[in-house]
């Protein structure tokens, strides 16, 4: 099924003021997360078993910006599908769920040293994620696309987490 034609009449500058607002509350997530990790990236993390295919912290550094903006803008496509609302509803509110769950996630994982919930959460994160693509992928379908990439980092991600935390009961 073929999302709806996208009309909206939303100014230029009401646009690009949108558009600065996802990209801002993304990056600040991402800011506020990457403080959690490295209050526990050094001595503790270093200190865990982890699998072979871990990627080495520069992966994490460069493929994390990606994704934010990615979703940013995602996020920004159906904004203005809906016409700009001010409070987020529908897709949109399961776009901010799963924004808060990634954030909590950093939290659970590296602030409080839980693997093991952590891995509980991200799954619950990695449902709401899919649930945002697929309900951004009805409203614009290049919407869904730019958040496949996220959606399959956080495949990874889970399986990581689970993975260190099984090495490490």
């Amino acid at each position: 099924m073929s999302p709806a034609p996208c009309v909206t009449g939303l100014s230029r500058r009401r646009r690009i003021l949108g558009l600065v607002f996802w990209v801002a509350l993304c990056l600040l997530v991402m800011v506020i997360g990457s403080l959690w990790t490295r209050s526990s990236v050094g001595a503790w993390y270093q200190g865990l078993s982890r699998p072979w295919w871990t990627p080495p912290g520069w992966v994490f550094g460069v493929v994390w910006p990606v994704l934010y903006t990615m979703m940013a803008v995602s996020a920004w496509l159906v904004w203005q599908c809906q016409g700009g609302p001010i409070v987020p509803t529908g897709p949109l509110a399961l776009f901010a769920a799963q924004l808060a769950l990634n954030l909590f996630w950093s939290a659970v994982f590296f602030a409080m040293e839980r693997p093991g919930a952590a891995f509980a959460e991200i799954c619950v994160l990695w449902l709401a994620v899919m649930a945002t693509t697929a309900a951004f992928a009805r409203v614009k379908r290049a919407a869904g696309w730019l958040m496949v990439p996220y959606a399959c980092w956080t495949t990874f991600a889970a399986m990581l987490n689970l993975a260190i935390w099984r090495m490490n009961v």
